[in-house]
């Protein structure tokens, strides 16, 4: 297991590359420490949780809300948590979001960590500290930005992981390399799911360097007041059409990307749409999706993102080089 830390402003993050479940004992006391995790997870790794104080939550997006926050909070009400206690989420991102926003609201904040099971939550929703939930058909409409303690990153977790997840993470591996890194968009183009499902080195490779990149973007702007902003690339569209149409996360995002490449094309002159979504498409993700154009448009005018009658959108000046450009949402309307 090697370390890297993270300096935000508030907090310094360690991420345990290389590591195993059973080193979690290593990092947290256990007599102090609660687990929080999904019912697929503690069925898949009942032996893993053995030991440990831990709650356990109905798994899926649709959980990601207040309700399951009370449920949470009550029952470390009656394990007697106090500010001592250690929350680490162990799942996907719904249960990383979850415990983060619990982890800082809880006696007005204790620490937290995770052990992130899925590639999304590996290379995106654990790192940099966005935590929420939903409200109905709005993502992440309510949260803080607060840094975990520590990520520790076991590949083997992914084993029980379907295709499905697979794909889902890769999207957002797409989005960085897309809005950051060409070399590694030319990496993913000479590979495929399968390569990275079989090579274990080289996959771990892949999560760290999305990891690093990521903490990389969020140090140079933790509250995402501009460069941070980019990281939201596909993510306009993507949260409008999610929930309504019951999409994955990363496959809403990598619908999102297409519909924002095609709009760099005929704003800035982007000159590579094609060949991002033959990659998309590579992973088997998908690229488009009929959907109804006034119920999207009236879910993204409610993203966070909307400045008055303008949207902060991000367009890609060339693959590895994004920017972001206000773009009236009428505009935008007219492109839907």
């Amino acid at each position: 297991m090697t370390e890297k830390k993270i300096q935000f402003s508030r907090q310094k993050v360690s991420l345990h590359f290389g590591g195993s479940f059973s080193q979690l004992k290593d990092l947290v006391p256990k007599k102090n420490t609660v687990l929080i995790t999904d019912e697929h997870l503690f069925q898949l790794h009942s032996k893993k949780f053995g030991g440990w104080q831990t709650i356990v939550i109905k798994a899926g997006e649709q959980h990601k809300v207040q309700a399951s926050v009370d449920h949470v909070i009550n029952q470390l009400i009656d394990m007697k948590a106090n500010r001592q206690t250690v929350l680490v989420g162990i799942g996907g991102g719904v249960i990383t979001d979850l415990t983060g926003y619990i982890g800082s609201v809880f006696m007005r904040g204790i620490a937290f960590g995770f052990v992130p099971t899925s590639i999304l939550a590996m290379v995106d929703a654990s790192i940099g500290g966005k935590n929420g939930i939903d409200v109905g058909a709005y993502k992440n409409m309510v949260g803080c930005i607060n840094q975990p303690n520590f990520l520790l990153y076991d590949a083997s977790l992914l084993k029980t992981l379907p295709d499905g997840e697979w794909r889902n993470g890769f999207a957002e591996i797409i989005k960085h390399a897309a809005i950051r890194d060409l070399s590694m968009f030319r990496q993913l183009e000479k590979a495929d799911l399968k390569f990275y499902q079989k090579d274990k080195d080289g996959l771990e490779k892949l999560i760290r360097r999305n990891a690093l990149l990521k903490c990389s973007v969020v140090q140079e702007d933790e509250f995402e007041k501009n460069i941070r902003r980019l990281l939201n690339f596909g993510h306009t569209l993507a949260h409008a059409i999610e929930t309504p149409y019951g999409l994955p996360h990363g496959h809403a995002v990598s619908i999102g990307m297409v519909f924002a490449a095609k709009l760099s094309e005929q704003r800035i002159g982007f000159k590579g749409a094609e060949r991002l979504q033959r990659l998309i498409a590579q992973y088997g993700l998908p690229t488009h999706l009929d959907y109804d154009r006034e119920q999207t448009f009236s879910l993204l005018t409610s993203d966070k993102k909307k400045e008055g009658a303008d949207m902060n959108f991000v367009l890609l000046e060339k693959l590895g080089k994004a920017v972001i450009q206000k773009i009236e949402l009428n505009t935008i309307y007219n492109y839907l």
